[in-house]
């Protein structure tokens, strides 16, 4: 049997990183090798607490975090986590909800998230595969300081929109929004990219109808309960969803199993000034070129990747 495609995470840790966690650590096919820390839906600091505590409750905690960018590529101050992020997410994160540190984090002998990214690039190659699920800054440095790492490494990144409207601005999705910069430079650097955005991410959503089937341990009553939070900010925000779109999950699980996506081959840029700052749009100085160098997600089987997402995280809380 073949052993397991090596997976990093590359988190901003809130409550659907929380998901796409649970459901990479449910998924037989890849082995979580570490998790990566960026700032975004909280500080980075925060964000690498909240994934360490969630290894730990999954008694996971042979698993590394390492922390990475505090802000963004070209910031001249502290990040400051947005009004309405910390309101969809909580001021933790993860709903407020109140989960232990872990008492011993796994170490690493990487310096930063960026040299963790390298070095397992170096060791498992084509094998291993990034997920980005906040701001891109993480993946940029890496590729700034190692071009093998720039040019061979497999991006399944979740974030920018395309064909629909973004959901920080009209023309701009958060995660891309939160560096352009840094996106920009992926977009147009990285030559095997796929992209999951809101194209894709917002074609499928969950209720509470599902997060009620993973309770009765503290494993599944955690996530339940950070997610039942997550989708009452939704119903706030977006009267009517009944539920909470699925971002950083189903990017992951494209990342796992391609065939969940219909893809568009494009080569892309974002624009990094000006009033549309933030936008995800075709390079019109590669248009031609092949081959493409980014495959955006525009569809999903949504009922086969729904199922796989409620097995999987079963998986891990159900015990």
């Amino acid at each position: 049997m073949a052993a397991p495609t090596k997976i990093i995470l590359d988190l901003d840790t809130g409550i659907d990183d929380a998901m796409c966690l649970t459901y990479v650590l449910g998924s037989p096919e890849v082995e979580l090798i570490g998790v990566t820390g960026v700032f975004g839906n909280v500080q980075v600091e925060q964000g690498v607490r909240n994934a360490r505590a969630i290894l730990a409750l999954y008694r996971q905690n042979h698993i590394p975090v390492i922390a990475g960018a505090s802000r963004p590529e070209q910031g001249s101050g502290p990040y400051e986590v947005e009004e309405i992020v910390e309101f969809i997410h909580g001021h933790n994160g993860i709903g407020n909800i109140d989960i232990p540190d872990a008492s011993e984090p796994a170490t690493t002998d990487a310096k930063d998230a960026a040299d963790f990214l390298i070095q397992a690039y170096h060791r498992f190659g084509q094998d291993l595969i990034i997920v980005p699920t906040g701001p891109e800054t993480n993946i940029a440095e890496a590729m700034r300081r190692d071009k093998d790492f720039a040019h061979g490494a497999r991006i399944v990144l979740m974030g920018g929109a395309v064909t629909i409207p973004g959901n920080v601005r009209p023309w701009s999705e958060a995660n891309i929004f939160g560096d352009p910069d840094a996106a920009n430079y992926l977009l147009r650097t990285a030559p095997q990219i796929t992209m999951v955005g809101l194209d894709a991410t917002q074609q499928v959503r969950l209720t509470k109808e599902d997060t009620a089937r993973w309770r009765g341990n503290p494993k599944g009553d955690f996530l339940a309960d950070a997610v039942d939070y997550y989708i009452d900010a939704h119903d706030r925000t977006a009267p009517g969803l009944n539920g909470c779109y699925l971002h950083d999950p189903l990017a992951t699980a494209i990342a796992i199993d391609p065939s969940l996506g219909r893809y568009v081959p494009l080569n892309l840029k974002v624009d990094t000034d000006g009033p549309t700052r933030g936008r995800t749009i075709a390079d019109e100085t590669r248009l031609s070129k092949t081959p493409k160098t980014c495959h955006v997600t525009v569809g999903v089987d949504k009922e086969r990747f729904l199922a796989e997402l409620m097995s999987r995280i079963l998986r891990v809380v159900g015990s």
